[in-house]
């Protein structure tokens, strides 16, 4: 439910309708604009079914959502959300979030030759794991905190924001000196502890959709997240299971405009894992941002023969640089930008 106050509500009464909720056992968030505000009321709204919420003093209008998702709702925010990633990188609102980069933190070495030649290209934000949920345990696990310590000083260096994998709530805190975006991983789309925790983070959080995921589904992980007072979610399509084994698995772009109708987040796409296949990866990275995506995920290797995770589906340097190119003119054709990584990472 959403609770629109009349213009200029004062403060105290702003203050007496949110005790007021509370005393039902509901949580709010107040939303406050310019001239305006709005409550957005989060739990069961059947308690409120005989409440008399217009009766109150500053009460405009009061308005049920029968989505499931009340926060991420286009009902509770009209406007696009678009969020500041760090050094002057925000997604957005017509603002693209290019990310690349290995799929797994292998050494600082290897890793700043991938991120100088992805930034050169016109990369924005860096990607490498270092903890790797792998199908089989005797496969490479990632490198741990030394890995993080290898992508933030990396990320410092170049002057980018720097994604990375958190798997566990007990790492919440270690991976959060060291990144400047959570990323949710497919397989833990639906981890609520995990979602909770992040949610308590004042960091970006970039949520993938599981594998078996529905748009409802993602949009009420995400909802975790908001409820726990963190609203810079970034959802993200990287295929879903499929009868085909063509491709890695199915990539569905109608989500991008599905998801743009539904919610105010932003949501990009991941083709890498979506196709498992470089030939596909540059047509689909296209198709995404003509679908309306807010960014594009990708791979990247200098020697993917030698990758310790996921090297079949990296793109070369030389490769990533074509497709940035063709990104860069698609997106002016859609009146699009890519801001560029300067300054200083938080």
């Amino acid at each position: 439910m959403i609770i629109v106050l009349k213009p200029n509500t004062p403060s105290d009464q702003i203050d007496h309708i949110v005790a007021r909720i509370h005393e039902l056992g509901l949580r709010t968030d107040v939303s406050r604009g310019v001239k305006r505000t709005i409550i957005g009321v989060i739990g069961e709204e059947d308690v409120l079914r005989n409440a008399p919420l217009r009766a109150i003093p500053g009460v405009e209008e009061v308005v049920p959502i029968l989505k499931p998702f009340k926060l991420a709702s286009r009902e509770f925010q009209a406007e696009d959300s678009v969020f500041d990633l760090g050094c002057g990188v925000t997604v957005g609102g017509g603002a693209l979030a290019m990310i690349a980069g290995p799929c797994a933190i292998e050494g600082e070495e290897i890793l700043l030759e991938i991120a100088t030649s992805v930034k050169a290209a016109g990369a924005n934000i860096l990607r490498g794991g270092a903890y790797k949920p792998r199908t089989s345990p005797y496969s490479f696990q990632g490198l741990g905190e030394d890995g993080l310590k290898i992508l933030r000083n990396v990320g410092d260096h170049l002057h980018m924001p720097v994604v990375t994998e958190v798997m566990d709530p007990r790492q919440v805190d270690l991976i959060d000196r060291y990144t400047d975006i959570f990323q949710i991983g497919a397989r833990n789309m639906q981890n609520f502890n995990l979602l909770s925790e992040v949610g308590q983070t004042k960091r970006p959080v970039l949520l993938k959709r599981g594998m078996s995921a529905g748009v409802t589904d993602l949009l009420m992980s995400a909802e975790y997240i908001l409820a726990g007072g963190n609203k810079r979610v970034i959802l993200c399509e990287r295929g879903i299971r499929s009868f085909d084994n063509s491709t890695r698995n199915l990539l569905d772009l109608a989500i991008v405009p599905n998801v743009k109708g539904l919610s105010h987040l932003p949501i990009i796409v991941d083709p890498s894992h979506a196709t498992g296949r470089p030939d596909l990866i540059p047509a689909m990275s296209l198709a995404a941002v003509a679908a309306g995506a807010d960014g594009v995920h990708i791979e990247v290797h200098s020697c993917p023969e030698k990758a310790m995770s996921d090297g079949p589906q990296a793109l070369l340097p030389h490769q990533y640089r074509e497709l940035m190119q063709q990104i860069r003119e698609l997106a002016g054709l859609f009146h699009k930008t890519i801001p560029a990584a300067r300054g200083v990472a938080p």
